[in-house]
């Protein structure tokens, strides 16, 4: 495979849904020494295995953290919000063999993929997707880290002020998988994120909750802007992607895709589970599946689009 095969950013859609299915021909191998260099670029400008989550390491007692977008914004680090941070990251570099990261995309839809996904030895999913009987072939159920946008908690569940069980019964859907919010990415976020590990504390849930490392995400906003990705912010799952790239050994993506049909030209929808589109203008998600693509064509991850036949 020729990292040429993706390389113009201003190509057509049709053009590039051409290009990925003659990549597609090809089966793919990972590149062991691009993926390393890959990392060890990914290190030196971000560096998930110290900074990915906020930690009592990173981040001791009494500093000033600054937020991501707000950056007038300071949180002082007092004793109580100290003693909720990890000692140090959970995970570190290389740990899991195969990573699989999981998109929301309508590209799941009828993939199944659950099994391939299943065997992944580590899983990071996106924003409390759904996983139930009704998904399962296509999204399998194995978790590890979902991520949760404190907008989803303000707007489905009452910022957590009033009842907290429904709250805590969605997040029983993900068994012990860890919970990652990005409540230093404003001042909005803060209290709402902090509020989830109340909650879980109250239902004696073991389930651990992390915060994503304000000054990690501005760096990898900056790396990714580096190579086109023009945004408000960049997804969530791309945060997700790059840290995979650096703690795991092998990536997987599946549900990534950022058009409104498959690479054989049938419609899909927005999501696996309904047809709600973003905000217009808020992320860059073409240049987004762009950069993974070639990623893809280098061996550095995989890109999964279409059905799966597993193991």
């Amino acid at each position: 495979m020729h990292s040429s095969v993706l390389r113009s950013r201003r190509v057509k859609q049709s053009e590039l849904f051409d290009r990925w299915k003659s990549l597609q021909m090809c089966k793919w191998a990972m590149n062991i020494s691009e993926a390393n260099q890959f990392k060890s670029t990914l290190s030196r400008c971000c560096n998930a295995p110290s900074f990915l989550f906020t930690t009592q390491k990173n981040t001791p007692l009494g500093t000033k953290l600054k937020y991501e977008v707000d950056t007038s914004g300071i949180y002082h680090i007092n004793q109580e919000i100290f003693r909720m941070f990890p000692k140090d990251m959970p995970y570190y570099r290389s740990q899991f063999k195969k990573c699989a990261v999981v998109g929301n995309g309508g590209i799941l839809k009828n993939s199944r993929c659950g099994r391939e996904i299943n065997s992944a030895d580590f899983v990071f999913r996106c924003n409390l997707p759904p996983i139930s009987e009704k998904y399962t072939m296509d999204v399998g159920v194995k978790t590890d880290v979902v991520t949760v946008n404190p907008s989803i908690i303000t707007e489905r569940f009452h910022k957590l002020e009033k009842w907290r069980r429904p709250f805590y019964r969605v997040l029983q859907v993900y068994e012990n998988a860890s919970v990652l919010l990005p409540a230093f990415y404003n001042t909005r976020n803060t209290d709402v994120s902090i509020r989830v590990k109340y909650v879980l504390d109250d239902f004696e849930s073991p389930q651990a909750v992390y915060y994503f490392h304000p000054q990690y995400l501005v760096n990898v906003s900056r790396y990714w802007l580096s190579l086109g990705v023009r945004a408000k912010r960049i997804s969530t799952g791309l945060i997700l992607a790059t840290a995979a790239l650096e703690l795991c050994e092998e990536v997987h993506l599946f549900g990534f895709w950022a058009f409104p049909m498959n690479p054989s030209g049938l419609y899909i929808t927005h999501h696996y589970y309904d047809n709600v589109k973003p905000r217009p203008g808020f992320h860059a998600m073409p240049s987004e599946i762009f950069n993974f693509l070639h990623l893809h064509s280098r061996g550095i991850l995989r890109v999964h689009t279409g059905t799966c036949s597993c193991c």
